[in-house]
């Protein structure tokens, strides 16, 4: 699976910065800038991850729920909740979500060159490995961008 359409996500929330403070109660509690700043914590953190995993201790247990939700291609709203490393803070500055996007776009080049059995641990769907973390990425930061077009699109109408 090709980290492109991550790199295309990743541009896309780039553009939504200018719309950081941006809310609406209607769709989600969270801003524009919460979905943003959670995304790229979530593409960072995963991306650290597998690269100080050691893939030798690699053992597979993906859960049935991540391979429902693998080809569904979506999560359900409002279900999960982020945990506590990849929460966005109380106030998200403008420059931080700038330093994330930069270092998100380093991250994900990183991937294709990582062991087969690098992963990364998710509450979850158990262990996350090289072959379906972009799958998880793309699904994940999608979510995120339908909430943020959501939030802009109830906004305007």
């Amino acid at each position: 699976m090709s980290s492109e359409k991550i790199k295309q996500y990743i541009n896309t929330l780039e553009t939504h910065i200018a719309n950081h403070e941006t809310n609406n109660p209607k769709v989600s509690k969270a801003t524009i800038g919460w979905q943003i700043d959670h995304s790229l914590k979530v593409i960072n953190n995963v991306s650290k991850a597998l690269q100080s995993s050691d893939p030798s201790e690699y053992k597979k247990n993906f859960s049935f729920l991540g391979k429902v939700f693998f080809i569904l291609g979506t999560f359900p709203r409002g279900k999960a909740r982020a945990p506590k490393h990849v929460k966005p803070p109380e106030v998200i500055l403008k420059k931080d979500l700038i330093s994330q996007v930069e270092e998100a776009k380093a991250n994900v080049k990183t991937i294709k060159d990582l062991n087969a059995n690098a992963f990364f641990k998710h509450p979850l769907f158990g262990n996350v490995n090289k072959k379906r973390v972009n799958r998880f990425l793309e699904i994940h930061t999608n979510h995120h961008l339908k909430i943020i077009n959501d939030i802009l699109n109830v906004r305007h109408a």
